[in-house]
């Protein structure tokens, strides 16, 4: 049986050295410039919010081909069962959701995102449009992504997970958009 060890009574603070303790800590609080410590948190919370590109995943096709039309940009599809497809979850964590694709996304495409959900709530009309989507490109699987040029042709296809995180993606999105 393991012997139990209690505290020594040195080993406590007693209530005068808490109360010591505390003393020092609001003597440390009066001294700071209130002021300026709010300055510099609000930096800090602004920068953070830079940190990385707010990317927007748009559900609507046709405003999304406009949108890289207008913006000269590539159209990444995102055909996804996001809320029960094991591999498509793991695409947005490990690839969609870095900073280093985001920036990148931000800049250079227009994203759609063409969900197949179980559970999550989803419109009749987005419902539709997918299934028409799916369809017309041939989805057998997910995720894949099908990715259009400014005008709208399909110029490349990418099934299933795509291995190498941020990197890989970029790389070969970067070998389309230069073509």
């Amino acid at each position: 049986m393991k012997a139990r060890r209690f505290p020594t009574p040195g080993s406590l603070l007693s209530c005068g050295a808490i109360r010591g303790k505390l003393a020092q800590a609001a003597a440390l609080a009066e001294t700071c410039d209130v002021k300026k410590l709010l300055f510099l948190c609000s930096i800090i919370l602004v920068s953070a919010g830079f940190a990385s590109a707010d990317v927007n995943w748009l559900t609507d096709f046709d405003a999304a081909k406009a949108k890289a039309k207008s913006d000269h940009k590539l159209v990444l599809l995102d055909f996804t069962g996001s809320d029960w497809c094991g591999y498509c979850k793991r695409m947005q964590a490990e690839i969609f959701s870095k900073p280093q694709f985001q920036d990148y996304a931000a800049k250079n495409l227009v994203l759609v995102e063409l969900d197949f959900p179980r559970a999550k709530p989803q419109s009749d009309a987005v419902r539709k449009q997918n299934m028409k989507l799916a369809s017309e490109y041939e989805i057998e699987g997910f995720p894949t992504l099908i990715i259009l040029n400014p005008e709208g042709k399909r110029v490349a296809n990418f099934f299933g997970y795509i291995e190498g995180g941020p990197d890989a993606i970029i790389a070969a999105l970067e070998k389309l958009r230069k073509t």
